[in-house]
């Protein structure tokens, strides 16, 4: 996620608005609990948003009858029981708990050993890697119901580039590191140097506990490659893993329960590290032929399922070979960039940021700038729901799009609302927004980012969007700026623009 997209361009790539399809979907996510049973079995329709305002502050555009407030920002708000200052890089967060009390959410804060002066501190409890200095974890914020900041705390110290992850059916965070180093490795930052004496590239739990609560051990069945995002199956027969890769590309995971194991808090002691089944996705075509990269499909396959089969990860622990590159070419579907992926009871969410530049994609695929895809738990079928096509301008090639708020480009994390729609964090190059995208229907931007963080070829450059997450009531969006940064609680009229 973090710099990624930014460090490939070199003049110049794709973007677009977002295009969808028409007509109903095989299957839509179904509204959460706060939406009426009536509507479940309805597509999510939603309406424009108003235009987006400037904010005088120069934080966030949003739209008339929409307002926020910040909750926590990187290096200024403080940690509970002086465990320090609240890190950066906020990356992939999720709702984990709500009572009469308020909100709990659990974020990421994605960073290599001194990356930031604002690392993760380690704190006892919390310790995966001593040798991971001043790098990344999770933080464990609570709120009031209305979004309002009261506590932040530390839940995981001691990772690396902790991305995205997902939100479990009982009440814990899943992250994801978003990195392939081997125990022995060293780093050099910020004028120091280390060595990890630990693997990473791991999932982890975090629990909404105090640090001295925690578990900091990987959940070593889920795989070591770089993870993005996963998505736990609510029955809990299987987990579902993006890998954020290239060279080759990276592919979607699935990790089956077959030896139908309790998964509740606690996971790491509960699942050895060869239990169940690791699988990555085969999308088939008519002919049954495997497809060997998303980016062949276009707008023209949009609301059509395509079957999806599974192989079998040989060495899920990556000990001689990436698990990636354990598969020849065509066997697997590989994709530049998995990213977000959220899950619902019918089904998961996954995004595809974009495939732009000569190694992103096949030479005879197409070139875009954001896929999501809806994967089908019972029919084991995905289908592209959501399209943003090849678009110059918005990538940094000749003048900026004339109509920055209509032209969109790197979906990156997706959430699920309380309606049955989505919105996406956009990983953008020029203008950065938030989207709400219905699942076979339109895109539209809800907030704009507005802190420049510096210049390129006389334009201003933004930080990515991350981790946008509701409150179950649907009252509250969260969603960060990552650098520098920040957590925000959006308020407003939801209801009148997404149900």
């Amino acid at each position: 996620m973090t710099i990624s997209r930014r460090q490939v361009l070199t003049g110049g790539a794709a973007a677009g608005v977002g295009l969808t399809v028409a007509g109903a979907l095989p299957t839509l996510a179904e509204p959460a609990a706060a939406a009426s049973t009536a509507s479940e079995n309805k597509p999510a329709t939603g309406r424009p948003f108003p235009p987006l305002v400037d904010d005088p502050n120069g934080i966030l555009a949003l739209p008339t009858g929409f307002s926020y407030t910040i909750v926590t920002r990187e290096g200024q708000t403080d940690l509970s029981e002086g465990q320090g200052k609240t890190p950066a890089y906020h990356d992939g967060t999720g709702v984990v708990g709500s009572d009469r009390n308020g909100l709990t959410l659990i974020q990421n804060h994605e960073m290599t050993p001194h990356m930031s002066q604002y690392g993760v501190p380690h704190i006892e409890g919390t310790v995966y890697d001593p040798g991971a200095q001043n790098a990344s974890g999770c933080t464990i914020i609570t709120t009031d119901r209305s979004g309002k900041a009261r506590e932040e705390w530390v839940g995981i110290s001691g990772t690396v580039r902790n991305c995205a992850g997902g939100v479990t059916p009982w009440g814990t965070w899943l992250t994801c590191e978003e990195t392939f180093i081997n125990a022995g490795a060293t780093w050099s930052a910020a004028g120091l140097t280390g060595t990890y004496q630990k693997d990473h590239g791991y999932v982890f739990e975090v629990l909404p506990n105090d640090s001295k609560y925690q578990l900091p051990k990987p959940i070593k069945a889920f795989g070591r490659f770089e993870h993005e995002a996963l998505a736990v199956e609510p029955n809990g027969k299987h987990v579902y893993l993006s890998e954020d890769a290239s060279g080759p590309n990276g592919l979607f995971y699935r990790w089956s329960n077959t030896e139908k194991i309790k998964l509740q808090s606690g996971l790491a002691n509960r699942l050895d590290e060869g239990v169940g089944k690791l699988e990555a996705m085969q999308i088939r075509l008519d002919d049954g032929s495997i497809l060997p990269d998303v980016s062949y499909l276009t707008s023209a396959q949009l609301g059509r399922p395509f079957k999806v089969t599974w192989l079998e990860v040989p060495d899920r622990d990556a000990r001689t070979k990436t698990v990636r590159t354990q598969f020849a070419d065509g066997t697997v579907t590989r994709g530049k960039k998995f990213e977000g992926v959220w899950s619902t009871s019918k089904g998961c969410y996954v995004v595809n940021s974009f495939a732009f530049a000569a190694n992103d994609l096949p030479a005879d695929a197409t070139k875009h700038d954001g896929m999501v895809w809806f994967y089908n738990y019972a029919d084991e079928t995905i289908t592209l729901v959501t399209y943003f096509p090849h678009n110059a301008a918005a990538e940094g090639e000749g003048a900026n799009p004339k109509y920055a708020d209509m032209t969109f480009d790197g979906p990156d994390n997706v959430t699920v609302t309380p309606w049955g729609s989505l919105v996406l964090a956009e990983d953008g190059v020029r203008a950065s927004h938030v989207l709400s995208a219905i699942p076979g229907g339109p895109t539209y931007a809800i907030a704009r980012n507005q802190v420049v963080i510096g210049t390129s070829n006389g334009a201003n450059v933004y930080s990515e969007f991350t981790g946008p997450t509701f409150s179950p009531d649907g009252k509250v969006l969260f969603v960060n700026i990552q650098v520098p940064g920040i957590t925000l609680a959006i308020t407003g009229p939801w209801e009148k623009y997404l149900g």
